[in-house]
Parts: structure tokens; sequence; C-alpha cells
């Protein structure tokens, strides 16, 4: 398994044409906001990951795309095997395409 982490520098800059995916529609569940993002996670395809913590899910945003996609969880708080518990961090292992 491979993975990467990178420190963003306080003073970046972004590019200005970006779209809001998340966040701008204020807090809630649907497939456009967040109820507590934690972890991070952008692959080689620029998809983006992130772990819902407050609505207990992992999101998926492909590149381009103005709706994200629940790829785990997102059936209420528990330990079923549908279910997470306020997931912190998210990372994709490439060579098992698994989430982890």
């Amino acid at each position: 398994m491979r993975a990467s982490s990178i420190d963003i520098h306080p003073n970046a800059k972004w590019s200005q044409n970006g779209i809001t995916v998340a966040g701008g529609n204020g807090r809630g569940s649907e497939t456009n906001q967040l109820g507590y993002p934690c972890g991070l996670y952008v692959d080689d395809d620029q998809t983006v990951y992130v772990a819902d913590s407050g609505n207990h899910r992992i999101m998926e945003w492909k590149s381009g795309a103005t709706n994200g996609k629940v790829v785990a969880g997102g059936n209420g708080e528990g330990n079923g095997a549908h279910q997470l518990h306020c997931p912190l961090d998210v990372i994709i292992d490439k060579e098992s395409d698994s989430l982890i």
C-alpha cells in the first residue's frame, strides 16, 4: 500500500475558477452538503473523498461533478456492515481499490 501526504502552505494560492461542490449549501446530509467534514483525500484521477463524520459516511466527488456520491456508510451511526461511526479520515489503497 502506498499513501502520500502533503502540507499545504498557509499562503497557498488557488485557482479562481473552482466549483464549490460541498459546503456552500449549508450543513446537511444531501449529496451537495456535509455534516462535519474531517478527512480529505484526492486520488491521481482528481477524485475527492471526504470523511463526513457528522453524517457517518464517506463521500466521493469525481472530477467535474457537482454532486457527491456516498461510497461508504450513510445509513446512520452504527457498527453494521453498512454503517460507520464518525469517520475521521479516508485514504484509498490503489492496489486493492479499497477505502481505508
